[in-house]
């Protein structure tokens, strides 16, 4: 870069960066008067505006699967806002009807398929569904959802209530009644002080007494990620969710799957819950259904269900609208991610690099701040403590040291920010499925050098 270069970038920096300060409000940050600012990105690596290069093993926010800079998509998008840049669902278009084909393909079942913008949204119409079907369904006293601790749903009021965790709920509440929680299959810190070789699934089972606490009668349905992403990448045990299903099934209640992070491909299969053998009754999904190109969501609903909503009679439909919801070009956008996806065997890429992920990460199993490694497909969580014998949990500024370490030579990782109050403790990564195993070895190299640091 040339000296007039250089000082072009650095006026222009600087203009940024005031506008910023006066106009801009961050996501989930503390005020920040010195951002980032990204200019570019390719495959997993983002460039900022003074040229330095960061590989972002989070895919933005667990969302850039298919990596940066695809041009198909870019062009998909184009060409559909060219012929029809916008329409409501209200009636349909082409690029929506088949989304929905591909996505009841990929979910290998019937689903009938509601679009809106992002997860949030997507559980809200989970959860308007689930009580308009139990009433008209002769049960119009099922109205109460069970979730989890340390799950996220959303930050609307609905999927916020649904949300375990209380620094995401602080100077909110009151919150949407009805939201009931259960304590998660956290096998490293087990709630029920049980070691995993005996536990008996207490953590699933517990759905059951719950359910009878409050009445059957009076329970719409559960809600639960495959394996808690946000929450600290919590992995159940392989028999958590059909024990779960089973409870549900005995009582009538619907089983919602959260897969807005598990899904499309980021197991390593087509949706998380296909690596426990459930069939969901309604599934939501968002963020790697267009790689975090657009905005948009999709609330799948078994076909069985879904008809209950086709009947004769005042106010069966569904009252729900979405102006922006199923956009034509998020919807042909989505349509060919999934095709790359598939050409491309990148799901299938994600379950190896997954394997070859945990396998380089086991070189932090004998560090001092390391209290447990969890992953599931290609996503994993280190749970950094203080003290491995005591598992106390890491101090904040060991977590947010490791992570400024690594900023510092290049590479962008996550934490489980603002969830259970003394529980931000575990380091999170999410990368794209275009990763290449040279990256990984740049990862786990950066991570090993800022976790020495803190030795």
């Amino acid at each position: 870069m040339s000296d007039n270069q250089t000082v072009n970038n650095e006026i222009n920096k600087e203009d940024l960066l005031e506008k910023d300060r006066a106009h801009m409000w961050h996501h989930m940050s503390t005020y920040n008067p010195n951002p980032m600012i990204a200019t570019e990105a390719k495959g997993g690596w983002v460039t900022d505006i003074d040229g330095n290069r960061f590989f972002d093993a989070m895919s933005g926010l667990w969302c850039v699967n298919i990596g940066y800079g695809r041009d198909e998509l870019a062009e998909a998008a184009y060409e559909q806002m060219k012929k029809l840049a916008y329409f409501p669902l209200s009636q349909s278009h082409v690029p929506a009807i088949q989304l929905a084909d591909k996505i009841s393909e990929w979910l290998g079942e019937e689903y009938r398929v509601f679009f809106s913008n992002s997860g949030s949204e997507a559980n809200e119409v989970a959860f308007k569904l689930a009580r308009q079907y139990h009433h008209q369904n002769g049960e119009p006293g099922r109205y109460k959802f069970i979730s989890r601790y340390r799950a996220y749903h959303g930050n609307s009021m609905g999927a916020l209530a649904a949300t375990g965790q209380a620094v995401r709920k602080m100077k909110y509440e009151p919150l949407a009644p009805g939201f009931l929680h259960v304590d998660p299959p956290y096998c490293y810190r087990c709630p029920f002080s049980k070691s995993q070789d005996n536990c008996g699934l207490e953590c699933a089972n517990v759905y059951e007494r719950v359910i009878n606490w409050e009445g059957a009668e009076t329970i719409a349905a559960v809600i639960m990620e495959p394996a808690i992403t946000g929450g600290g990448v919590i992995v159940p045990p392989a028999d958590y969710m059909p024990r779960v299903r089973e409870i549900c099934d005995k009582y009538g209640v619907l089983m919602i799957v959260d897969e807005v992070i598990c899904g499309v491909g980021r197991s390593g299969r087509n949706f998380g819950h296909q690596n426990f053998g459930v069939k969901p009754d309604i599934v939501t999904m968002a963020k790697g259904i267009t790689s975090g190109y657009l905005p948009l969501s999709a609330t799948a609903v078994r076909a069985e269900i879904a008809d209950k909503f086709n009947e004769q009679g005042t106010n069966q439909h569904f009252r729900h609208v979405n102006t922006f919801g199923g956009n034509p070009a998020a919807c042909a956008l989505a349509v060919k991610n999934m095709e790359i996806l598939e050409q491309e065997q990148m799901v299938k890429r994600a379950e190896e690099l997954g394997i070859e992920m945990r396998q380089k990460l086991s070189v932090f199993e004998d560090h001092p701040n390391v209290g447990d490694i969890r992953s599931f497909g290609f996503l994993a969580g280190i749970e950094m403590v203080e003290d491995r014998a005591t598992k106390e949990p890491a101090a904040p500024e060991k977590v947010t040291k490791v992570i400024a370490e690594c900023k510092k030579r290049g590479l962008i990782i996550g934490r489980n920010g603002d969830t259970v109050p003394g529980f931000n403790n575990v380091i999170t990564l999410s990368p794209p499925f275009s990763t290449t195993s040279e990256d990984l070895d740049f990862i786990i190299g950066v991570m090993k050098e800022a976790f020495d640091s803190i030795r």
